[in-house]
């Protein structure tokens, strides 16, 4: 079970997303994800805080690229300039020397997928990222980018992290059973709809 933290900095100040994260250490958790684009970087820097507390290898810490962070054009998308500069600032951020697993938010149409894909194994073969994965991608998204990496010997997207729940099912259709046959962890998000499960 993973923690998610988009409200950090928003719905919860740091007093309260720090008893999130203690109970939920409490409970047996160790996996936190976060985005840079979350509070504007404030969930990261509530994660990295609380992190700092605590022996950093026990944790599996994932956060992600993709969103705007400024008002420049090479403050959004997954250009290898903006995932170099925005690694560096999750970092940074989260007061950490890696990154568990950096996923891209979304699917970028303007970049070339092995650009991206190039920039995000130099990270993993820098030891500033551990692992990659994708966040809101179609299961030929995800497909397509395999076949990026097998041709040029890339690290490849080990994880994907799409809605699902009762009321949001499409990935029942594609994507599950892509990720089950090529070995793709599947990290979901939204399980209780954003509250609509819970009669909010």
């Amino acid at each position: 079970l993973c923690l998610g933290s988009m409200t950090f900095g928003a719905g919860a100040d740091r007093e309260e997303s720090f008893k999130i994260m203690d109970r939920y250490q409490e409970a047996g958790g160790n996996f936190i994800d976060t985005a840079d684009v979350y509070s504007r970087g404030v969930s990261e820097e509530i994660v990295g805080s609380w992190l700092k507390q605590k022996r950093r290898d026990d944790f599996v810490i994932a956060t992600k690229v993709r969103f705007a962070m400024g008002e420049g054009p090479n403050d959004i998308g997954l250009s290898r300039k903006h995932i170099m500069s925005s690694v560096e600032d999750s970092l940074r951020r989260m007061q950490t020397d890696y990154i568990d697993l950096y996923q891209v938010h979304r699917f970028d149409e303007e970049t070339p997928l092995e650009e991206t894909l190039r920039a995000l194994d130099d990270l993993v073969r820098q030891g500033k990222v551990r692992y990659i994965g994708c966040s809101n991608f179609a299961a030929w998204q995800i497909a397509k980018a395999h076949g990026i990496s097998a041709l040029h010997s890339l690290h490849r997207f080990e994880s994907v992290q799409p809605q699902y729940s009762i009321i949001s099912r499409e990935i029942e259709q594609e994507l599950l059973p892509f990720c089950e046959s090529e070995g793709v962890g599947v990290i979901v998000y939204s399980p209780l709809g954003r509250g609509l499960l819970t009669g909010k």
